[in-house]
C-alpha cells in the first residue's frame, strides 16, 4: 500500500500522472490519497497531516510525500524506514514528525538512477520522475539499500516546532496547524490536560473549555481535545481562525479554570 500526500491540488493531472507511473512499475499496488490540498509549499501543514495519518495504516505501508519547494536544488531525496513504515520524499523536514517519537531503522539518499523513471529527471517534477517510481519499486520488494547510499539519521532535516512547556499549573504551546474548518490545532497533547478543567488564552482572548463543539452556542469559541489527540481552539459552527485571527506559530496558554 502507498499513501500519497501532496500540495498538487486536483485541478491538474499531476497526481494522476504519479499514480500512472507507479501502476506501470507495480500494477497491483494499492494507493490511498491522504490529501492533495496542502497549501502550496506549506511544509508544516504537510508534516502535521502525515504525522496524524500514519498511525491508522499497517506498519508495512509506504508513505509518499511530495511537498517540495526545493525541487531541483541540492536538497536530497530520501527513503526512511521506521516501525511505522517507509517514508519517501524530499529531505526538507516534511517527514520529520513521523520519526520524532520513533526509531529510524534505515535512511538512504535516492541516488540510484536505476530506480528512477528516467536518468535525467525533470527539475520541476521529482514526484513523477524520482519519488513515485522509487515508491513503486519498494512496493515490489526492492530493499532500501539498493535505492542509494545510507545516510546518518542525525543528518536528516527537521522542522522546528516549539516543544510544549509546563511551569506549575501553566501549560504553554503553539498553534501547529489550522484545518479546513478553521480550527487551530495546538501542540498540547491530550494527555497533558485530561482529567482537569482548563481555560485557554490566545493573544488577549480567554477561551472556555469544553468536551464537544455543542458545549457553547453557535458562533462562540471553545477549547477542546480533538479527534487527532491534540487540544484545539474551535468555534461552534464557525471558523476560529476568522473570528479569533490566529495563525500558525501563535502562542497558547492553558491554565486551570477559575
Amino acid at each position: 500500500m502507498i499513501t500519497l500526500l501532496t500540495d498538487f491540488g486536483t485541478q491538474d493531472a499531476y497526481v494522476g500522472v504519479m499514480k500512472g507511473v507507479m501502476a506501470s512499475i507495480c500494477p497491483d499496488v494499492q494507493t490511498i490519497d491522504l490529501t492533495h490540498t496542502i497549501p502550496p509549499q506549506d511544509l508544516y501543514a504537510a508534516r502535521f497531516n502525515l504525522l496524524n495519518a500514519v498511525p491508522y495504516f499497517p506498519a508495512d505501508t509506504i508513505h509518499l510525500v511530495v511537498v517540495d519547494p526545493g525541487v531541483g536544488t541540492t536538497r536530497r531525496g530520501i527513503a526512511v524506514e521506521t516501525e511505522a513504515g517507509v517514508l519517501i520524499g524530499p529531505d526538507n523536514g516534511v517527514l520529520s514528525g513521523v520519526w520524532q517519537n520513533r526509531s529510524i531503522r534505515q535512511a538512504v539518499e535516492l541516488t540510484n538512477r536505476e530506480y528512477w523513471r528516467v536518468s535525467n529527471p525533470s527539475q520541476t517534477f521529482h514526484g513523477r520522475d524520482i519519488f513515485a517510481p522509487v515508491a513503486a519499486h519498494v512496493a515490489r520488494g526492492v530493499p532500501l539499500a539498493q535505492l542509494g547510499h545510507n545516510i546518518a539519521p542525525a543528518s536528516l532535516q527537521q522542522l522546528d516546532v516549539p516543544p510544549v512547556s509546563r511551569h506549575g499549573e501553566t501549560v504553554r504551546g503553539v498553534i501547529q496547524h489550522i484545518d479546513h474548518f478553521g480550527n487551530g490545532i495546538t501542540t498540547i497533547p491530550a494527555g497533558v490536560v485530561e482529567g482537569s478543567s482548563w481555560q485557554m488564552t490566545i493573544g488577549q482572548m480567554t477561551v472556555p473549555w469544553g468536551s464537544t463543539y455543542g458545549d457553547v452556542p453557535p458562533g462562540q469559541p471553545l477549547a477542546l481535545i480533538g479527534s487527532h489527540g491534540w487540544v484545539e481552539i474551535a468555534v461552534n459552527q464557525g471558523s476560529a481562525e476568522n473570528i479569533i485571527q490566529f495563525k500558525v506559530g501563535d502562542s497558547v496558554i492553558c491554565v486551570p479554570a477559575t
